[in-house]
């Protein structure tokens, strides 16, 4: 069971910043399992549990990362990360094509939320065609997302709408590459107590309809399939 982190995790996160390098890392090994991977890790199992109890029939998983960079991607940085985090997703062949729940912790700032990391162009085609049928469900769900100060909406955009959007509070959707709905603040004290897990519970909950929502997504039709039609 998740108990909190600790003054020796945030230590360890600035102290690999700074010393991003194999020598100091396994001196330093002990304390990156016992204060930063081990606890990330029961967090993320407990959330996996309570977000299990809501969607039984998901079979979620909840993957933790390692702190070990891709050799292939080091594009000049050290060997290891100074920041961790978990994922909680559906199991799937394409794992872009499905949004996640996720939190991170990092030596300035802690995350968290649900979306997706780089949604496929065909995703957000979906999207868009399901809000063009029916914009109700969407317009609900933006009123909500709109009403409370806890998450926001950080997306990457197309220069230009792919499409026109049936009202101008479903515009943002039409512009986006991708996006998710995420909370980010500097590190606070209820990350050293069994608080963070009640906080993450309730935005997890605030965020369940929206998954359930963009999740399925990849049963819609492709809309291309239509445009294909209505050109014959």
């Amino acid at each position: 069971m998740f108990s909190g982190f600790s003054n020796e995790t945030v230590d360890f996160m600035w102290g690999i910043r700074f010393n991003n390098e194999r020598e100091w890392f396994e001196a330093h090994k002990d304390a990156y399992l016992s204060s930063f991977y081990r606890p990330m890790k029961a967090l993320g199992e407990e959330l996996l549990s309570f977000l299990h109890q809501k969607r039984p029939n998901y079979g979620l998983l909840c993957k933790t990362t390692r702190i070990y960079r891709d050799a292939r991607r080091l594009h000049g940085r050290g060997p290891y990360k100074d920041n961790l985090w978990f994922t909680i997703e559906q199991p799937s062949e394409e794992w872009t094509a499905r949004p996640c729940f996720w939190f991170e912790l990092a030596p300035e700032v802690w995350s968290y939320g649900m979306g997706y990391y780089m949604s496929k162009p065909l995703t957000m085609a979906k999207l868009r065609a399901r809000i063009c049928r029916e914009p109700k469900p969407m317009e609900q769900l933006t009123r909500n997302l709109n009403g409370q100060t806890e998450f926001s909406l950080d997306a990457i955009n197309y220069k230009r709408p792919k499409a026109p959007a049936p009202s101008p509070l479903l515009e943002p959707w039409f512009q986006m590459k991708s996006f998710s709905v995420c909370h980010e603040e500097k590190l606070s004290e209820e990350l050293f107590s069994r608080q963070i897990v009640q906080r993450l519970q309730d935005g997890y909950a605030f965020l369940l309809p929206y998954y359930d929502y963009f999740a399925s997504l990849e049963g819609d039709p492709d809309p291309r399939d239509a445009v294909l039609e209505a050109s014959l």
